[in-house]
């Protein structure tokens, strides 16, 4: 059917949806922060109306923690396939307001950017699409398909109430595929379609030596010191290539397709001004790969903190009675968690000296993601991509981590694809952060095309 009349929609209604992408960042909706309850329950009270007003049917649900919004196009039928879309109004504090140019809460306009506080994440992502689904209803165009919305509340801390709330409305729910914009893309010309996200082991190791902090004059030499030995076993983690030699730790990793390496590779990357960007004198990663490779579809092994003996001004001459490592290790398809985190236990506890104790304390973590970028589904999200932005969609895969992604594959046995409108220079969790009003409108035109396209795919 021709998609004109919905496109000239979104077209004619520009302000009226920048206006209330304002309102809706004007809400400071700190799920950290238990002082902005009130402002979390307004948030939910906003999204919810918005998508009244868009003629969608809309609920507020109660969890465990914050409210989750269920908004559904009216009068489904069951026969249409259905597809969910999520997305969270909650936001990270925006602290340290010293580095902010104008109040994070206070919407500021430059041209095509605005900036505020969770306008990129995930506000102004995930209310593009139900703008887009506005202009089918309001145009008295019938979807070819059943869309439903998630708005979550607590993505930002972990999501612990959705993960409760999933398997108790998982019939409800129920779709044959997710849309989640909540990443990034390379820029406006190259919309992108993320497949794949690393999943996250964290672990702290400690090593105990003396009962006491030691004088290094009186014992230094016939004891051994707890912080040389844990800088010992962590430097032997990686060789010069920089690859782990954890015994095992590489054998359940998917390996790159030729496919994946080329589209992978169509994302612009300069590597000078990546360098400069983050202020080192040269990058390193391991052989073999690019940095982005490096950086999004290779397991890491990251030491997030050393602690040990005196801390303060001037100097303390002792061998320290212990000392830790919080490390945290980004896993790719397949790595299981537990296994990696049983592994490297395994290893260090085998080369670590008789002379220390060695204890470790495991952390929260999450399993990594992987669609096939070749499937039905997969491909019309990247035709959809292409119709909104105008440009051919590239493949990604995320180096972060977005732990609910796999709870939805569990719990409601659907594939998610995530078809971000966010750009590199938004400043996620930082000062300053922004989003394009390009890439909002962008994003429109793709929802736009997004439902005709899943629902041929989802029909075979």
């Amino acid at each position: 059917m021709p998609l004109d009349p919905i496109l000239a929609h979104l077209a004619a209604n520009e302000e009226r949806y920048i206006a209330e992408l304002f309102e809706y960042a004007r809400i400071p909706s700190i799920s950290a922060q238990s002082d902005h309850a009130g402002d979390m329950a307004d948030c939910a009270g906003w999204i919810a109306r918005r998508c009244r007003q868009a003629g969608l049917t809309a609920d507020i649900r109660a969890t465990d923690g914050y409210p989750v919004v269920i908004a559904k196009t009216p009068a489904q039928d069951p026969k249409k396939p259905t597809f969910l879309v999520y997305g969270h109004y909650d936001v990270q504090p925006p602290d340290p307001l010293d580095l902010c140019t104008s109040p994070p809460f206070e919407p500021r306009r430059e041209g095509r950017n605005v900036y505020a506080r969770g306008i990129s994440d995930n506000k102004g992502q995930h209310l593009a699409h139900i703008n887009a689904v506005e202009a089918w209803l309001q145009t008295g165009h019938e979807l070819p398909c059943n869309v439903n919305f998630l708005i979550e509340g607590e993505e930002e801390i972990g999501s612990k109430s959705l993960y409760t709330f999933l398997p108790r409305h998982a019939k409800e729910l129920a779709c044959s595929a997710l849309v989640v914009s909540d990443t990034e893309i390379p820029s406006l010309k190259h919309p992108a379609l993320c497949y794949s996200l690393r999943g996250m082991a964290p672990l702290e190791v400690r090593v105990d030596g003396p009962d006491r902090d030691l004088h290094s004059g009186l014992y230094g030499g016939a004891v051994d010191n707890p912080a040389l030995v844990l800088c010992q076993l962590l430097a032997q983690l990686r060789d010069r290539k920089g690859r782990f030699t954890i015994p095992g730790y590489y054998d359940d990793v998917v390996k790159l397709s030729a496919y994946e390496r080329k589209l992978m590779a169509k994302a612009p990357f300069n590597e000078a001004r990546f360098r400069r960007s983050i202020g080192v004198p040269a990058l390193f990663g391991e052989a073999g790969y690019t940095p982005d490779e490096q950086r999004a579809a290779r397991p890491t092994f990251e030491i997030n903190g050393l602690t040990s003996g005196y801390q303060g001004e001037g100097s303390k001459t002792i061998i320290p009675s212990w000392a830790s490592a919080k490390i945290t290790m980004r896993l790719v398809p397949d790595q299981d968690p537990k296994r990696i985190l049983a592994l490297v236990k395994k290893h260090l506890k085998a080369v670590c000296p008789p002379t220390v104790k060695l204890t470790f304390k495991e952390g929260s973590g999450g399993g990594p993601y992987l669609v096939d970028p070749t499937g039905p589904l997969a491909q019309a999200a990247m035709r959809a991509a292409k119709a909104g932005f105008g440009h051919d969609c590239l493949l990604v895969r995320g180096g972060g981590s977005i732990p609910i992604i796999a709870a939805f594959k569990q719990h409601l046995k659907a594939d998610s694809f995530m078809l971000g409108l966010a750009l590199p220079d938004d400043n996620a969790h930082s000062p300053d952060e922004k989003f394009s009003l390009d890439a909002y409108m962008a994003g429109m035109r793709m929802g736009v095309h997004l439902w005709p396209e899943l629902t041929t795919s989802a029909r075979g």
